[in-house]
């Protein structure tokens, strides 16, 4: 699968337009795809063994979309096959009081992956510039006088957060940024589905359906944000999910691939490391059962 074309080039300015959220990658449906999504996360399965044993870099993966665009499917069926001891997902949702007195990106940050794992951020730092901007109202939340904000107070923000991702890749913590993208009209399926069904009520939230009403509002904050912040350290994905079996098997392509390049070997036992299992085996094949 050519998941190349799905990424963001750095100094590309983005129209979400020019990407179609039906987009399949050649596959007919769910049951085409299937058998690629399995191998996809058997591949994530062992480099995830290598990446616990090896040490030597972090993962961290950035979830973002729309209201019901799928994160929390994408993050239940991708990382099915992975060991939950080394997997951290980290759900971001309206800042506390105590957050919002500390600079945009700390509750985040302090929520890092350590090198060895994998750490699953459902939404992240990108609200403060995205929902802030649609809603510039809340930033008051964070003591900012109404007069502070315009286009050099979101391009200051925005330079922040690609300052801080060339920070994390130079310090080993591998940064990927995934857009589920849905259109407007698979976005109301779904919250319709929401609100007439009993056993999806408790997903509905009051702010779906604002999200809906300032549907081009975001659009244009994403676009924005993902033309000033994909990176060659950490470039933005856009993954067609209208049909979330797609956004799955694309997704899973994508970090599959990244850990790949990763080149991960198992370390080497050090010397002392290697006496100590010469001298296990040597009692173990004798000790009788």
């Amino acid at each position: 699968m050519k998941t190349k074309r799905f990424m963001i080039p750095p100094g590309r300015r983005v129209d979400l337009k020019d990407f179609d959220p039906s987009d399949t990658c050649g596959y007919k449906d769910k049951n085409d795809a299937a058998g690629k999504l399995r191998s996809d996360i058997e591949r994530l399965r062992t480099q995830q063994d290598l990446l616990y044993a090896n040490k030597s870099y972090a993962l961290l993966i950035i979830l973002e979309g729309m209201d019901s665009a799928g994160k929390d499917g994408v993050i239940k069926h991708v990382m099915s096959g992975l060991n939950p001891q080394g997997v951290d997902v980290h759900p971001f949702g309206k800042p506390s009081e105590e957050e919002l007195n500390h600079d945009f990106m700390w509750r985040c940050v302090k929520a890092l992956p350590e090198r060895g794992r994998i750490g699953i951020f459902n939404r992240s730092y990108y609200d403060a510039v995205i929902v802030t901007r649609v809603k510039p109202e809340l930033l008051r939340g964070e003591h900012i006088s109404p007069s502070d904000v315009n286009e050099k107070f979101w391009q200051r923000r925005h330079q922040a957060t690609s300052n801080f991702e060339k920070y994390l890749t130079r310090n080993a913590t591998i940064v990927m940024k995934l857009f589920l993208h849905i259109s407007k009209a698979e976005q109301r399926r779904r919250l319709l589905k929401r609100a007439e069904m009993p056993n999806k009520h408790w997903k509905f939230s009051p702010n779906d359906l604002d999200s809906h009403k300032r549907w081009t509002q975001y659009q244009r904050a994403f676009a924005q944000t993902f033309s000033e912040t994909s990176s060659r350290e950490a470039p933005w994905y856009v993954i067609p999910a209208n049909h979330k079996w797609a956004a799955r098997v694309v997704v899973a392509d994508i970090i599959a691939d990244k850990m790949s390049s990763l080149k991960l070997r198992y370390p080497k036992p050090d010397p002392e490391q290697w006496r100590a299992i010469q001298e296990a085996l040597v009692y173990l094949k004798k000790e009788t059962a």
